[in-house]
């Protein structure tokens, strides 16, 4: 009780000793939730580090020079502001996150170091209209505007496509996105954005920073 990688391992332990499939999904969904409660905790583990603040240092500076986000170490550490001391004591990860697409599953897989940490059920484009390929991840935006043909949406609209988040890639137009109607997500059913549950999508802008790499797959 308590302890979330002591867990964690035993649910691996669990994952390994099964075949049957309702059991494997059971396991696979605990082992990725507790995989996001460690990365949100001020657990320290084989991918994160204590860092000491030192004096003018900033939750921007300490994100840029660890390639992590602000959002991120807030979470780990508890932190509502983005006020720091020095000598304070910071969790900060040091793994480098990617993402992964499957547009046949529908499905959008985070990594870190390669192994995947959480499993995202993703609209994709209709008619195979969401590219395929390698990306980067170049901008990131909250509760962004919908520019679309001859209007501007605002992001408070129940007419905005994008929901909470944009997470842009180095290919114009094209993104990972919230949404207004989760009934839609698992489908192919956008104009080739990657559309994700709202709740999902702000869990993910948190965790990955610019640069990410993002590949996409038939």
């Amino acid at each position: 009780k308590g302890d979330l990688i002591g867990a964690r391992s035993a649910y691996e332990r669990a994952l390994n000793a099964t075949e049957d499939p309702a059991v494997l999904n059971k396991v696979k969904n605990k082992i990725e939730a507790l995989n996001i409660d460690i990365l949100f905790s001020p657990i320290i583990d084989d991918c994160s580090v204590i860092y000491v603040v030192k004096p003018k240092d900033t939750l921007i500076n300490i994100a840029h020079r660890f390639h992590t986000t602000v959002p991120l170490i807030k979470r780990a550490n508890g932190l509502k502001g983005d006020i720091i001391h020095p000598k304070q004591n910071l969790k900060v990860n040091t793994c480098k996150f990617s993402i992964a697409v499957d547009k046949s599953q529908n499905l959008l897989f985070l990594k870190r170091n390669d192994t995947i940490i959480k499993t995202y059920l993703v609209s994709t484009g209709k008619n195979n209209s969401t590219p395929v390929g390698k990306f980067k991840v170049v901008n990131k935006l909250k509760n962004p505007v919908w520019f679309k043909a001859g209007a501007v949406v605002p992001p408070n609209s129940p007419d905005n496509v994008l929901g909470a988040r944009w997470i842009g890639l180095d290919t114009k137009g094209y993104g990972i996105h919230g949404n207004r109607d989760e009934n839609e997500i698992g489908k192919q059913v956008t104009q080739g954005c990657i559309r994700m549950k709202n709740k999902d999508v702000e869990e993910l802008y948190d965790i990955i920073p610019i640069g990410t790499e993002v590949i996409i797959v038939d």
